[in-house]
């Protein structure tokens, strides 16, 4: 699973970041990427894709994973950005924003020399490599996902406390059956992404 970053220690970078988004199909939030960088031959038992983890697990792994890391730094964009720019540019936005926000643990920033990204090209000048299914590919990037995964489920439960009726706490802003005939009934929020919703509304 370290294949990726190793090759890429071996042509000489020393700061690898790992890059992942999430929240890229809701109907509802932000969509949020973290961009971290793990020390060179670092595996945490039971890191894996966050979408194969169960919620109790990501909680637990996210400390462990911010503790042994070297830096970290998250990105957000916002439903009304979102609307403006469409989701792909809103999602490497996201990363972008990411990855200028990398600091270590003394607050200090760090600059990565190399970007290996789940599916996605970042506007920035740094080298970088996007990996098809590289949160299956690269420890770094299942870690970057985890990170993401569990911050914006905890912005979830600040939005469904902001916006009750619409269930976001359970259903994380996806369009699930229950949310769709909640929009229906009560229109859409602030947070909403009003272009998400022309096949509901």
């Amino acid at each position: 699973m370290l294949e990726l970053e190793n090759e890429l220690y071996n042509m000489g970078y020393n700061y690898i970041a790992c890059i992942d988004e999430v929240g890229r199909g809701c109907l509802a939030g932000d969509v949020i990427a973290c961009a971290i960088i793990m020390p060179k031959n670092c595996i945490i038992p039971g890191v894996k894709d966050s979408k194969k983890i169960s919620s109790k697990k990501r909680e637990e792994l996210y400390d462990i994973i911010l503790e042994k890391s070297i830096g970290f730094g998250l990105g957000e964009v916002k439903a009304k950005i979102i609307d403006e720019i469409n989701i792909k540019e809103a999602t490497r936005l996201a990363m972008r924003k990411a990855v200028l926000n990398i600091k270590d643990k003394d607050g200090e920033m760090i600059v990565p020399d190399f970007l290996l990204i789940d599916a996605e090209n970042i506007p920035i000048d740094i080298p970088q490599k996007s990996i098809i299914k590289g949160d299956e590919k690269s420890h770094g990037i299942q870690c970057a996902s985890i990170i993401a995964k569990v911050y914006r489920d905890k912005l979830c439960e600040s939005w469904d406390r902001q916006f009750p009726g619409y269930k976001i706490y359970k259903n994380k802003g996806y369009g699930t059956l229950e949310h769709r005939e909640a929009i229906k009934k009560l229109g859409p929020s602030s947070i909403h992404r009003k272009t998400f919703l022309k096949n509901i509304l």
